[in-house]
């Protein structure tokens, strides 16, 4: 029996799949930093209300993703290594927060390519975004615009509170969803003094005439 034929075989085999799989696990790597780059950067172009600059960067982001994917496949460890799962929430995040603020049609997760625990987390952080666009509507008197905003992130967080699952399925849901909802309190009590002060004006304003 040549034994050491056997280990030198063994020893192929595990460089040849080990090298496949590292080369896999630097793609997506790289892929998911150029994603969450361009989703961030997409959603600082919402957040001005740049919407064609917005739509072409989560395109590059899309592009990005489907290179992660393919680098993947056939790597089930790799894929389920927590940075893809990241970089998919911010790319749900990215996409949701368009559709809020320009007033879209809600992306679906099958729509988008993403997984469920990322798009639920994704949609997530959308709501949570909602806050800046609304405190610069509070800024330029647009409070009924701030007050629909508010009532969207309350539908949104009225969705997670209903997924009662444990977090290793959810992908840390829940801790998302209770940042959220301190998220909604705040700018709840900002849209509340803005109004109150609106009020207050009117009232003195007719007071005075």
């Amino acid at each position: 029996m040549d034994r050491a034929g056997e280990i030198a075989a063994v020893r192929e085999h595990a460089r040849s799949v080990l090298d496949a799989k590292h080369a896999a696990r630097e793609v997506t790597l790289a892929a998911c930093r150029q994603t969450i780059q361009c989703c961030a950067a997409a959603i600082r172009a919402v957040q001005r209300e740049e919407f064609t600059a917005a739509e072409g960067l989560i395109g590059d982001a899309a592009a990005h993703l489907a290179r992660a994917d393919a680098a993947v496949a056939g790597h089930p460890d790799v894929r389920h290594g927590g940075y893809l799962h990241d970089a998919k929430k911010e790319f749900a995040e990215a996409c949701c927060t368009l559709a809020f603020v320009r007033g879209d049609a809600l992306p679906l997760p099958e729509t988008i390519g993403v997984d469920l625990p990322a798009y639920l987390n994704g949609i997530a952080e959308a709501a949570s975004e909602l806050r800046r666009h609304s405190l610069d509507c509070l800024r330029a008197d647009r409070l009924a615009r701030a007050e629909e905003l508010l009532g969207v992130m309350d539908e949104v967080y009225s969705l997670l509170v209903t997924v009662d699952y444990p977090d290793a399925v959810t992908g840390g849901l829940r801790r998302t969803t209770d940042a959220l909802r301190a998220v909604i309190e705040r700018t709840r009590g900002d849209l509340t003094n803005a109004l109150v002060a609106q009020r207050l004006r009117a009232a003195i304003e007719a007071a005075g005439s």
